[in-house]
């Protein structure tokens, strides 16, 4: 049913390889795509890879970030990362797991992000839609994403989550909004109310 309702379902932030994809993920917290996208592409012109980056003069980034909010923590937060980049890699971005998460402020679905989107690796990304959606659908009463994915890698194939995760993240801001959803026109009306794996990925 998602499959049906949501074909194109994709990342919304706007990103040319790894390096841009992860610094836009890190930049999304506690704001929306949208304004993400706004800013990256004078934030990738001036700062085009990890090197730079970690190079970046602190208040010229601040500028560039002061659209988003919390410009200054995130500023901060962009060179401690590309500095761990170019220290510990190179300047590349790992396409693991454990170097994702060990790098300055990449968590768990960051990484899944980047794994999933600019390597190909499957991933589960419990952002505040997948989660809500998840406990909609019955299929956990856990708000702790660690359990939620767990949840879902016990309920689909690998080969399925990067794109399962692209269709909730879609239909969770299109549709099952998190105080009013519109369950009248919800794709996933039938199986809402109850467990319905398989029915509607």
């Amino acid at each position: 049913m998602l499959t049906i309702e949501h074909p194109d379902a994709h990342c919304e932030l706007d990103h040319r390889g790894a390096y841009e994809l992860l610094v836009a993920t890190v930049l999304s917290a506690q704001t929306t795509d949208v304004r993400v996208n706004q800013v990256t592409p004078e934030l990738f012109a001036r700062y085009p890879d990890a090197h730079a980056l970690a190079a970046a003069d602190l208040p010229e980034l601040e500028g560039i970030l002061r659209p988003l909010g919390f410009f200054r923590r995130k500023a901060a937060a962009l060179v401690a990362l590309a500095t761990a980049l170019v220290e510990n890699h190179d300047g590349e971005v790992p396409a693991d797991l454990d170097s994702l998460v060990a790098l300055a402020g990449v968590g768990r679905k960051t990484a899944n992000v980047v794994l999933g989107n600019a390597f190909g690796v499957p991933g589960i990304t419990v952002d505040t839609h997948v989660g809500r959606l998840s406990r909609r659908l019955g299929w956990t009463t856990s708000t702790d994403p660690l359990v939620v994915e767990r949840v879902i890698a016990g309920l689909f194939p690998p080969q399925e989550w990067v794109m399962l995760c692209h269709r909730l993240i879609f239909h969770g801001r299109r549709v099952c909004h998190a105080r009013k959803p519109l369950c009248s026109v919800c794709c996933l009306g039938e199986v809402c109310p109850r467990v319905g794996v398989g029915s509607f990925a």
